[in-house]
């Protein structure tokens, strides 16, 4: 198959499409990505990239077509809505002087934003080209939840931008059952098929651990850790107020991991004197397995918010195939995957009451149980989220819907 990849974000970005792209040339199909120049999470561009620089580059026998981007610095505000408006003004020009080939079949990596699902919309139209559309972020549940964002026009635009998008796909691939309800209410075709198709876990936690890389020590005691990153969705205030509940039982509570929130956590742990929470800050992908290794317990949190409570967070698979034991405050499916899974615990969003007494369960818990959940957590994620499962998976879709 001749394959068009489009996602404004793409290697060395850590997104799941640069697994699916480097598998598919594996497999033997020409896979050409429309993409942005990298700037994402640091908010500048990476090493060797520049705005007008490297327009186009193999990269693992994929061919990689880069649109210019304005980056999206400290991804606040107007640097955010111009990184997100500008690889829509420039990936057009980019379609039409430079990506002028047919393609057997399109598939577009929707995350935030919505928009950079339309390039793939172009190229559908100018060919007649069946797209597939993974659906990894709703629009614009997503931006409501995480913002106080509020204008009314807008958001009335984006209601019906995100319809003519999952309209016009020719099929839709969802990464969380829970999302069905919300895209079937914005279809005109209700018989339109949706197929789930979930994350899956990075190699780096499944291969084996680089014993080369180095970390440093965590704190004595009973170490629960977050990994990821630090924003508004992943609710820090009930981590804070639980990590308070248990200063006097030795729990850590560790956060490997830097965003827009880390300044508001440091404010509030010299506020309040919070002396059980550590910031390690960010450390490579690679690095991960080696501090996943040394926590006790693995943490997910999300904010009380409807959208939240659709999805599962991608570390939730990266926890499970690192044999992890895992405590959650999140809502709906994310919720439901930890306590049915047998991994973890999970509480409600937001109740830190409980979090902290889930938290004081797992320290007091004898080692038998704790290797039975982690057994669980790891079966788990072999029999529902293995990556060559869900790769084959994918590529039959993608022969499925190729016209003949």
């Amino acid at each position: 198959m001749k394959i068009l990849f489009v996602s404004q974000y793409f290697y060395p970005e850590t997104f799941k499409g640069n697994e699916i792209v480097f598998d598919l040339v594996k497999r033997g199909h020409q896979v050409t990505v429309l993409t942005g120049k990298p700037n994402y999470p640091e908010g500048k561009f990476y090493k060797g990239y520049s705005f007008f620089g490297k327009k186009n580059e193999t990269i693992n026998g994929a061919k990689i077509v880069r649109s210019l981007i304005y980056p999206r610095k400290n991804g606040k505000g107007i640097h955010l809505i111009l990184n997100y408006l500008s690889f829509v003004l420039f990936s057009y020009f980019t379609f039409i002087f430079r990506v002028r080939e047919k393609f057997d079949i399109i598939f577009v990596q929707q995350l935030s934003p919505v928009t950079m699902a339309l390039p793939g919309l172009w190229a559908k139209k100018k060919h007649n080209t069946p797209l597939v559309l993974w659906v990894l972020d709703l629009w614009p549940e997503s931006i409501l939840a995480a913002s106080s964002f509020k204008n009314k026009t807008v958001i009335g635009f984006l209601e019906k931008l995100v319809q003519n998008i999952y309209n016009k796909s020719d099929l839709i691939l969802i990464s969380s059952k829970f999302f069905k309800e919300s895209i079937y209410g914005k279809l005109k075709n209700k018989s339109k098929e949706i197929i789930y198709f979930p994350n899956w876990a990075e190699e780096v936690y499944t291969n084996k651990v680089n014993s080369n890389l180095s970390i440093p020590d965590l704190p004595k005691g009973f170490n629960i850790m977050f990994a990821g990153n630090v924003g508004e969705s992943q609710d820090f205030e009930t981590i804070l107020k639980a990590a308070q509940e248990t200063m006097s039982k030795k729990i850590n509570w560790i956060i490997v991991g830097d965003g827009r929130k880390i300044d508001w956590i440091r404010s509030e742990i010299k506020k309040n004197q919070i002396n059980n929470v550590f910031l390690l800050g960010r450390y490579p992908l690679e690095t991960m397995p080696l501090f996943f290794d040394k926590a006790d317990i693995m943490l997910v949190t999300l904010k009380n918010e409807p959208v939240f409570a659709l999805t599962v967070p991608a570390k939730v698979q990266a926890y499970m195939a690192s044999a992890k034991i895992i405590l959650g405050a999140l809502n709906g499916e994310g919720n439901k995957l930890i306590n049915e899974s047998g991994s973890g615990f999970a509480v409600s969003a937001g109740d830190y009451i409980s979090l902290a007494l889930k938290a004081s369960e797992l320290l007091e818990m004898d080692q038998q149980r704790k290797l039975e959940m982690e057994y669980k957590s790891k079966s788990y994620y072999e029999d529902n989220f293995s990556k060559l499962m869900l790769l084959d998976k994918l590529e039959s879709i993608l022969k499925d819907n190729v016209k003949c």
